[in-house]
């Protein structure tokens, strides 16, 4: 049904923009305008312009309905259910926990009490206080 629509779509599209070209230019865009274009009388403008309208129309209608058919195919999901793949934390460390009282000075304290209950006895940086 996709394909149907695209080829209708597309011959939409052509048809449009031979609509579009054969329309005589009043406002001389590109210093083109006057003479007497290839459909100078009044009836033909008319038609031209309704043809115009009604090919937009469509060309919108089935825009639409493209979006419409490709969104089916999408599946919901969401970013709150999905839980990340296990990732290793650089130099061995352990994950730290969520705080659960106080306030990120407390977490920061309790990760960094962790890391050194775990640390080897390896020389350390002097840490401030």
């Amino acid at each position: 049904m996709q394909t149907v629509v695209i080829v209708i779509h597309l011959m939409i599209v052509i048809v449009l923009i031979g609509a579009v070209l054969l329309q005589k230019s009043e406002g001389g865009g590109l210093g083109m305008g006057g003479g007497a274009g290839f459909m100078s009388s009044r009836g033909t403008a008319n038609l031209l312009t309704r043809t115009t309208a009604v090919l937009a129309v469509g060309f919108f209608a089935t825009s639409l309905l493209l979006s419409w058919i490709a969104s089916l195919d999408r599946k919901p999901t969401s970013i709150l259910g999905a839980q990340p793949a296990s990732q290793s934390q650089p130099g061995g460390a352990a994950p730290v926990a969520p705080p659960t009282s106080g306030g990120v000075l407390d977490t920061l304290k309790k990760a960094d009490e962790q890391q050194q209950k775990q640390a080897p006895a390896a020389p350390q940086a002097p840490q401030s206080q």
